[in-house]
């Protein structure tokens, strides 16, 4: 596939959006899905809900029974949860608790991708899901970078079996490095800009103290997030108080240096997703301190919010926010924590007001709801 027809891929999406599109059945499959309620979770979620909005049939393959997606088809598969396999030896192709998981999960997806009646699948998981509906011959597969790009480089070992249809890439990163070997478009995550609004947060419902500057961390507690290096730069500002919304892997190491470095003015915490916009409205920053995202909902959830957010500065953030965040050198501590002092005692780049109307006309679910379904009509087309 060229450069040049790539691009009039991601072009022509909103050509296509333009017209009424044809009523297709769509199979979503993710181990987690109807279970538990993650980032990938979510936004697969919120796809399903503008399709079926738009007139589309979405059935909804994953470990749970029941679906907070009104109207969609839900089709459960047992699966046994990835804490089971903490510590077990990592090789190709079970490089981890994850992967262990999603395998358990590709029994009964086989049975249910086989049985089904469908006109296009959809995941973000590799290697097990993505070899699973490629499995049924003339079922067309979107792969979407929703965790990563790292399947579709196709660098030996089990990852040289991947493949799909059409490639949804997440950011302008992945869109430029693949275009030329996937038929592929560039289509950010969403945000439900109606949740997700500027105003005053209740930090006593959350528990969290009042009168004092509050930091917010949200993200998994793996390595890459660099969650205990965003408490050292918080551990440095006098007064601070830092809010940890995550569980994972490294909790107890995060939980050591929050109680060491900040000792009262640190907490961590899960809410649900329900909670998620007042923790941003209850918060004065967003603090993240990962060098590497495939896209990062909790920006745009942030943007939405008001929230000014000091994050590490790469070309894929500079393509998110434009001007619209804080972005620093997040390996030098010192420099990061004097941003952050900048951004609490006079704000960010952008008022609250500013930030919503921006995320609202960049990143509502209600578009790019829209860029899939043109997307899909493609690849189910081709």
């Amino acid at each position: 596939m060229t450069a040049a027809t790539a691009t009039s891929t991601a072009n022509g999406a909103v050509a296509v959006a333009e017209r009424a599109a044809t009523p297709r059945r769509v199979c979503i499959a993710l181990p987690g899905l109807n279970r538990v309620r993650r980032g990938a979770e979510l936004a697969m979620e919120s796809l399903a809900t503008e399709l079926i909005g738009r007139g589309h049939e979405v059935t909804l393959i994953g470990s749970g029974g029941e679906s907070a997606v009104e109207g969609a088809t839900v089709r459960r598969v047992g699966v046994v949860d990835r804490a089971r396999f903490r510590g077990w030896p990592s090789l190709p192709p079970m490089r981890s608790e994850y992967v262990y998981e999603e395998f358990t999960f590709t029994p009964g997806l086989l049975r249910e991708v086989w049985r089904g009646d469908y006109d296009v699948s959809v995941t973000c998981c590799y290697p097990w899901t993505n070899w699973a509906l490629r499995s049924r011959r003339g079922l067309p597969h979107v792969f979407v970078t929703q965790n990563g790009d790292w399947p579709c480089q196709r660098r030996g070992r089990e990852y040289r079996f991947f493949n799909c249809d059409g490639l949804v890439c997440t950011n302008k990163v992945y869109h430029e490095t693949h275009r030329e070997a996937y038929r592929s478009t560039l289509i950010p995550n969403g945000v439900d800009t109606s949740r997700f609004t500027p105003g005053d947060g209740d930090r006593e419902a959350l528990g969290w103290p009042t009168g004092v500057p509050v930091v917010l961390t949200c993200a998994a507690l793996i390595p890459s997030k660099r969650v205990v290096e965003a408490v050292e730069v918080v551990s440095r500002l006098d007064g601070v108080h830092m809010v940890v919304l995550g569980d994972g892997p490294l909790k107890a190491e995060v939980e050591e240096a929050g109680k060491r470095l900040l000792g009262e003015r640190f907490r961590r915490q899960t809410l649900k997703p329900a909670q998620m916009p007042e923790a941003y409205r209850s918060a004065d920053a967003l603090l993240h301190m990962s060098m590497d995202e495939p896209f990062g909902n909790i920006y745009i959830e942030a943007m939405a919010s008001g929230l000014a957010v000091v994050t590490h500065d790469w070309s894929s953030t500079r393509w998110i926010f434009d001007d619209a965040a804080t972005l620093v050198d997040s390996t030098d501590l010192d420099g990061t924590a004097e941003a952050l002092r900048a951004v609490l005692d006079g704000g960010g780049p952008m008022g609250a007001e500013a930030l919503h109307a921006k995320a609202d006309e960049r990143y509502a679910w209600r578009a790019v709801g829209r860029r899939y379904e043109a997307f899909l009509e493609e690849v189910i087309s081709a």
